[in-house]
């Protein structure tokens, strides 16, 4: 990972994308270790966190999360999640957050040298151009050891940096819970 002492900073986290790369890489992340390890590397401008919520829930898992978040050094964005039925009858949610990335990561690339986009997702590939050709270096975390890669080739092509998510798992894990200690000296 090369960082530079005095380098403008900003994360970019598809909330959805890196929390599936963490599960399917069987961690959880600390996002409060998330933002030192970063705040340490340069000068950190900016950490968006970006999710879907579903509206009409009485209580959203999502909610404790995006509020701590809120108070503690994130600028989250956030939008309703659309819900729908699928040709066969399934209830599905849709919660796409790739256009409020854009813009933000367009907007604000004239004033970064470093973008860190935590996803996967290779419609990512041509922002990612886009910003490169603005002048500002960027990195992307995501993975390749999950079983299927998180990460689109194409995307990975195209950064400046790829970071493997788990190479970083040791400095931004949350350690596990009292009942999962049990459940894993079980297993032992």
């Amino acid at each position: 990972m090369i960082f530079y002492p005095q380098e403008r900073t900003a994360l970019f986290i598809d909330g959805a994308n890196l929390y599936a790369a963490a599960r399917a890489l069987a961690f959880d992340i600390d996002y409060k270790k998330l933002l030192q390890l970063f705040e340490k590397r340069g000068r950190l401008v900016r950490a968006l966190y970006y999710t879907a919520i579903i509206e009409d829930q009485e209580y959203s898992p999502l909610r404790p999360l995006v509020d701590w978040l809120d108070y503690n050094g994130y600028s989250v964005v956030t939008k309703p999640a659309k819900e729908y039925t699928d040709a066969q009858g399934r209830r599905k949610i849709k919660g796409n957050m790739d256009i409020e990335i854009a813009i933000d990561m367009m907007e604000m690339a004239e004033r970064l040298d470093h973008v860190m986009l935590f996803s996967g997702d290779g419609d990512f590939r041509r922002l990612i151009e886009a910003v490169q050709r603005k002048g500002a270096r960027v990195t992307v975390i995501s993975t390749v050891r999950s079983q299927p890669p998180m990460i689109a080739d194409e995307l990975r092509r195209q950064a400046d940096n790829f970071i493997e998510l788990q190479d970083l798992a040791v400095d931004i894990q949350r350690p596990p819970r009292p009942q999962q200690l049990g459940e894993i000296a079980l297993q032992a």
